[in-house]
């Protein structure tokens, strides 16, 4: 597809999408709108089952609520403007707008990093404390946990936001990406971004692998507490719960791993458009399949709810 000649003019940055490729570009964007739209309807059902359900008002379900409308934000930052550029002749974001987006993507998935640790905690407490569960995880301190991983994801973005719009761009303003993301826009630098790109490295691993760290170490005494489990009940559930929780962060925190930790390349440029595309566009819509396919509680409220709607 042609850019307008205007698209490179003052205010505006150009988002090249997959330029090797353009008669794939209305295929993918097909492909996007069918997974953004299972994104929206998986996310809103488990958000208005979680509130109209009174057995689903529970520390787990509050969590998963939270990552739910995480997902809807984090998806919906990004693939309108880009299902528009796929779509459309002209590729263009304004200034502005991809300050705004990249602002909003980096928040949310600092957000979701550390949620995924905050619901491991909970898995934790719930398989390994379970006759204090009640304490622990009470009201006040849940909702406390959560106001922690907004603020530390919006926190967390202001700087690396600010840091990267203060970086000078070269003659061109071609993002070579689906949508504003800080890897792409240093590209664009026609200074040295060595102080950038190692504030991005160190905050990286303090909001990925550390969360991560501490994610696989909820889960390995989890993993002893199973074992030492009798009832096969209690076993099952354990497993379908925390097995769920798991795949949900492999598919988040492998992808953002291949982006963030890994020195940059020529190479590992294409392949990091299509990583990005993964985590934003169909990561967000497996979380709800992934959370309640097996899951008996999410099966049962459905019922009531549709037996509640018949009755009326």
């Amino acid at each position: 597809m042609i850019v307008r000649e205007n698209a490179s003019s003052e205010g505006y940055l150009v988002l090249l999408g997959c330029p090797k490729w353009p008669r794939l570009e209305v295929a993918l964007c097909l492909v996007i709108l069918m997974f953004y739209l299972m994104t929206l309807i998986g996310n809103l059902s488990i958000i208005i089952l979680s509130y109209m359900d009174a057995h689903l008002h529970t520390p787990m379900y509050f969590f998963l609520s939270n990552l739910s409308f995480l997902d809807l934000c984090y998806t919906t930052s990004s693939i309108p403007q880009m299902l528009a550029n796929l779509w459309g002749p002209e590729k263009t974001i304004s200034y502005t707008g991809c300050m705004i987006q990249l602002y909003f993507v980096l928040a949310l998935g600092t957000t979701e990093c550390v949620l995924l640790v905050v619901m491991s905690y909970d898995r934790y407490a719930a398989v390994c404390r379970p006759l204090h569960y009640a304490v622990l995880m009470n009201p006040r301190f849940c909702h406390l946990l959560a106001v922690a991983s907004w603020v530390s994801g919006f926190t967390n973005s202001a700087l690396h936001s600010s840091f990267t719009f203060w970086v000078p761009l070269c003659g061109h303003r071609r993002v070579d990406h689906f949508f504003c993301e800080v890897p792409a826009l240093l590209r664009l630098s026609c200074v040295d971004t060595r102080v950038n790109e190692l504030t991005l490295l160190i905050t990286s691993s303090i909001f990925v692998l550390i969360p991560l760290i501490l994610i696989l170490s909820s889960y390995a005494a989890i993993a002893q507490a199973v074992l030492r489990m009798q009832s096969t009940a209690r076993l099952q559930r354990a497993f379908g719960t925390c097995g769920a929780h798991l795949t949900v962060v492999s598919l988040f925190f492998i992808p953002v791993i291949c982006i963030y930790l890994q020195p940059p390349s020529g190479e590992s440029q294409d392949q990091g458009k299509f990583i990005a595309l993964f985590y934003t566009v169909v990561t967000p819509s497996l979380n709800p399949l992934i959370y309640t396919l097996r899951n008996k509680d999410v099966r049962g409220a459905v019922r009531r709810l549709v037996g509640r709607e018949r009755e009326m």
